[in-house]
């Protein structure tokens, strides 16, 4: 069987740093922070005090208003970010088979802050019985926003959503890829959305000691690769890819962003929520997708990297890194946009993929912002370029995004230029 070309003709996200692709890709280049004080809820009582939230969003540009209390928020990004895509891609759906043409988003937690809402009186009012609003299941469940995009577009083919903690929206997009690349379908929507910045999202993650406590320096908080990193910080929105076949692309004069061109997955087999120290799991998929991609690791300009802002996580993955590109490790560019972003759990890959493919389109690094001179772990090659603190240009012929997640699970997609 000759498996199937497939490229990116469309971009939508909602993301800390912006409400659309364009916002959030000038302030990646620019390096700015998406951080800030929680406004969601009293975050005063948590050991941290502040997150990327996304700002200034109005989901009833994008859903009916009764439409907007059925769902819960993180629906609502990724809903938002998927018709931006649809819009970008252009594509007429009068002339589609959508028998073919399907939605597939990642999503690791769901409705966490709708079932938090709806809990709480419960319990502080249970002498007047189980009041829930009939609505509870559906802004709670992680299939809404797959459900919901088919309906709207009448989108009859695969449709589902895949959970696989901060890998989630990878696995979603490499999902969506084998669907096109195997002849089940001609497009898909792939991405990711999450949005649990909430009393028990903070709560339970500052309780693992994972979240960043610098309440004093919210947009320097996010350091990934350097020594004072603390934590990641959380953030919260959606993204989506128009994944779709070559040929299919070509025949209808669609803009090309690039060509998603491999994927890689494997677990760790390790631990609940550490990587294993010397980074094999995440090796193993950069091999993976390069191999699959038909790629020498030279050919491989930048990596977006899941660079995370944790000790355990950075370190394995720069071990990883230099594993498999070895000399060639000193010729990448390598930088995190979770520094500024902040980390969307379930929906980083969407977001980050989002932001690898303009890089790759435009020949501009993002960079790893919050880095100081003197700020440098003893177990960090520092000669490896981090793209620190400031955009870089160059010809990224060819870029990886890796996404990881609790339980082990290692995903890695690369995108190349079209030739």
């Amino acid at each position: 069987m000759k498996l199937r070309r497939v490229v990116v003709t469309g971009l939508g996200a909602v993301s800390p740093i912006g409400n659309d692709v364009s916002t959030t890709w000038e302030n990646a280049k620019a390096g700015v922070s998406g951080a800030g004080p929680i406004t969601h809820f009293d975050a005063s009582s948590f050991k941290t005090h502040f997150a990327c939230e996304v700002k200034n969003f109005d989901a009833t540009a994008y859903l009916d208003k009764k439409e907007v209390r059925k769902v819960g928020s993180h629906t609502h990004y990724g809903i938002a970010a998927a018709i931006e895509a649809m819009n970008d891609c252009a594509i007429d759906l009068e002339k589609e088979n959508l028998d073919r043409f399907g939605v597939i988003f990642g999503e690791g937690v769901g409705g966490l802050n709708a079932f938090e809402e709806e809990f709480e009186p419960f319990v502080l009012k249970r002498e007047n019985g189980p009041r829930f609003t009939p609505f509870l299941i559906t802004k709670m469940i992680t299939d809404m926003t797959t459900g919901m995009l088919s309906i709207k577009y009448g989108l009859k083919g695969p449709s589902y959503v895949t959970t696989s903690a901060c890998a989630s929206s990878t696995n979603a997009i490499i999902d969506a890829f084998d669907q096109i690349r195997l002849g089940r379908a001609d497009v898909m929507l792939a991405g990711g959305a999450e949005a649990v910045i909430c009393h028990v999202g903070v709560g339970g993650f500052n309780s693992m000691h994972a979240l960043s406590t610098r309440n004093d320096d919210p947009t320097g908080a996010s350091r990934p690769f350097s020594k004072s990193r603390d934590g990641f910080v959380m953030g919260e929105g959606g993204a989506c890819l128009v994944l779709e076949e070559y040929e299919h692309a070509v025949a209808r004069g669609a803009k090309i962003y690039a060509e998603l061109a491999g994927t890689g997955l494997s677990s760790d087999a390790y631990h609940m929520t550490a990587p294993l120290p010397n980074g094999e799991g995440a090796a193993k998929v950069m091999e993976y997708a390069l191999n699959e991609a038909g790629m020498a690791p030279e050919e491989v300009d930048y990596i977006n990297t899941h660079g995370t802002s944790t000790y355990a996580g950075d370190i394995a993955e720069v071990s990883a890194i230099k594993s498999v590109f070895g000399e060639h490790a000193y010729k990448l560019n390598i930088s995190s946009t979770k520094s500024m972003t902040g980390h969307l759990l379930g929906g980083a890959g969407a977001l980050e993929a989002v932001l690898t493919v303009l890089a790759v389109k435009e020949d501009i690094v993002p960079p790893t912002i919050n880095h100081a001179e003197g700020d440098e772990d003893e177990k960090i090659d520092y000669n490896l370029n981090f793209t620190f603190n400031t955009a870089q240009k160059r010809v990224v012929n060819a870029a990886i995004s890796n996404t990881f997640g609790f339980g082990g699970h290692n995903t890695s997609i690369v995108f190349k230029k079209m030739k």
